[in-house]
């Protein structure tokens, strides 16, 4: 009888011997089953924690007291206990828990564990500062911090294919051995939270996979909701450090490459369900608080996404953006009726938004025009110029310095709300059986208007106009040698850029009341100004769509709640966003070529948009 043999089973002959596997074992020298037990057990240990009373009084807010009941913090740390436990257990091999990670389990299982333990810590550390003390933690505060901690212990035991190291110079000296020996252990330490990439899934049937889009709007919308409505300082950074390490144990897990790629077959369907879960944002407040951050975040997005054109397809720095939403906002604002507006007229919404667009496009072209033929910082520093110019001139037509067009300082005041077909957006309105207040009403008005910029962009980026973009932003000297007309195609983006700012900018001026000058600054703490919109653009992924929405959010809802650091706010973002560009130098949501610019070891994602493909 013939016996066979696998191909795995084949000997290899002397020829050609086999190469040595690359080492394997953790960063803590446990061993790895016992690692495994840990950080599973540590994961389920933190979830019967949060049942249990983390402080004996009330005064720490989201009341910690009580037995059998989550609360505040504890909730956070209740998901990223369930998050460890699944992963742990996946990683075990369970048949239908493997099902959660087509990419690496253990990895995912490091990062959830490393997320409940800061969360886990960073509650017990809040509780004994506030309270004055570690005596002021029930049972539940430290079987929660000894639980998340053997987590983590187990967890950075479990294996890895660690990289070959790098030869040594004999002639190096100290500094540069220094430096060889630092970069060998962060590469090591990088490898062990390494994923990868997940095969090619099996296609599911269409209605199933339009669940899984639902499911994936519906957890969005949830955790956008949940981090808005945080009450308290705590629990929103509590809120960022869940959310940051429960999104990146998620995408080492492979969840999120397998979503991406059912989102990127289905794209009318996502961008539907994505607006719908936005405009069922409103109906789950239960008053207009939360709704005047979602209006504003929608205005800075909305601008973002315009700037994307310019900077993400077309490449162009441009750092007075800001400039064309003020010329949009301050043209909507002396045709809406204003008391304080010298033309004394009241145009219908659609005609003073129309207008606005209208005339920032045209200054776009007019700025645009003997501008455009710079390059590199040479731009940058004219559209720099271009936006003080704006802020200046509208500052000095105050009927003493020049015309008296926009009151100067004072700017256009009380200008009146939207009254669209016999809808007034200043009033409330129940719908649905709930009741929608005036900024919820201006929230769904921007919905519109941003579906509106979000075609226009997709429309865009997948034309004849938009592959010019691309080309001009890659190599404009190879563009030009294949025939583009490289100063027509950078004026259309600079003109349509400019036409969507001045779109939002018409809607802004009705949500505000009021504009003034001081508005439209390069940077300035709040938001919308041109250094925000760029680190919008540039932090969510240049040349997508969902990019400058995210990064527009985040941008806006980090500072609104940092408020109480005070003086150290901004130092704090900076810190942040210098982390995040170090770490994820390619944006949050990059295209496929961007991706593969910073990370050339890493297979493409699935990609969000052809013209950065």
């Amino acid at each position: 009888m013939t016996t066979q043999t696998t191909a795995s089973e084949t000997p290899e002959s002397p020829e050609t011997p086999a190469a040595p596997a690359a080492p394997q074992s953790g960063l803590i020298g446990l061993p790895a089953p016992l690692g495994r037990a840990l950080a599973t057990g540590g994961g389920v240990l933190a979830i019967v924690s949060t049942f249990m009373s983390w402080t004996w009084t009330a005064d720490f807010p989201g009341d910690l007291t009580l037995y059998g009941s989550p609360g505040g913090l504890q909730v956070l740390v209740l998901i990223g206990g369930i998050l460890t436990a699944l992963f742990g257990l996946a990683s075990y091999g369970f048949k239908w828990l493997t099902l959660l990670t087509p990419g690496s389990a253990d990895s995912a299982l490091k990062m959830a564990a490393l997320g409940t333990f800061a969360t886990a810590w960073y509650t017990v550390i809040a509780i004994s500062v506030k309270l004055g003390g570690v005596v002021n933690l029930d049972p539940g505060g430290f079987v929660v911090a000894i639980a998340t901690l053997l987590a983590v212990v187990g967890a950075l035991a479990l294996p890895f294919e660690r990289p070959e190291p790098d030869p040594i110079d004999p002639d190096d000296t100290g500094w540069e051995l220094f430096r060889h020996n630092t970069r060998q252990k962060w590469n090591v330490f990088r490898a062990a939270f390494a994923g990868k990439t997940p095969a090619p899934a099996a296609p599911l049937l269409p209605w199933v996979e339009i669940l899984v889009i639902v499911a994936a709007m519906a957890v969005g919308l949830i955790v956008f909701s949940y981090g808005i409505g945080t009450s308290y300082d705590q629990l929103f950074i509590g809120f960022l450090i869940t959310a940051g390490f429960g999104f990146a144990s998620l995408s080492k897990a492979g969840i999120v490459a397998r979503v991406s790629a059912i989102t990127a077959k289905h794209r009318n369907i996502t961008m539907t369900g994505a607006f719908l879960a936005a405009a069922a944002f409103p109906f789950t407040q239960s008053n207009d608080q939360y709704a005047t951050i979602g209006v504003y975040i929608l205005i800075f997005a909305t601008v973002a996404l315009g700037l994307n054109i310019v900077v993400g397809l077309a490449g162009l720095l441009d750092l007075g953006y800001v400039a064309f939403l003020g010329v949009g906002a301050y043209t909507a604002a002396l045709v809406s009726g204003s008391p304080s507006s010298p033309l004394h007229v009241q145009w219908p919404f659609w005609a003073s938004a129309l207008l606005g667009a209208a005339v920032a496009m045209i200054f776009g072209v007019v700025i645009g025009a003997p501008t455009l033929r710079l390059r590199g910082d040479y731009l940058a520093i004219v559209t720099l110029g271009f936006g003080e110019i704006f802020r200046i001139t509208v500052l000095n037509l105050d009927g003493t310095s020049g015309p008296d067009v926009t009151n100067g300082s004072n700017g256009i005041s009380s200008i009146p709300n939207l009254n669209i077909l016999g809808f007034d957006f200043g009033a409330e309105h129940q719908i649905l059986g709930s009741t929608i207040g005036r900024f919820a009403n201006y929230l769904l008005l921007m919905l519109i208007i941003t579906f509106i910029v979000v075609i226009v962009f997709r429309r865009s980026s997948d034309s004849r106009i938009g592959r010019a973009w691309v080309a001009i932003r890659e190599d404009e000297t190879a563009a030009l040698a294949m025939g583009i007309n490289g100063f027509r195609v950078k004026l259309i983006a600079f003109a349509l850029g400019a036409c969507l700012a001045g779109l939002s900018g018409s809607v802004q001026a009705h949500v505000t009341y009021t504009v003034t000058p001081e508005q439209y600054q390069f940077a300035y703490v709040v938001p919308p100004n041109s250094a925000f919109l760029l680190a919008a653009v540039v932090l969510g992924g240049m040349g997508t769509i969902s990019g400058p929405l995210v990064g527009a959010s985040l941008l806006y809802l980090i500072p609104a709640k940092l408020q109480f650091l005070g003086d150290y706010q901004l130092f704090a973002f900076g810190v942040t966003l210098i982390l995040l560009m170090r770490f994820r130098p390619e944006g949050l949501i990059p295209n496929r070529r961007r991706q593969l610019e910073f990370h050339e070891e890493a297979e493409a994602p699935a990609v969000l948009t052809k013209a950065g493909a």
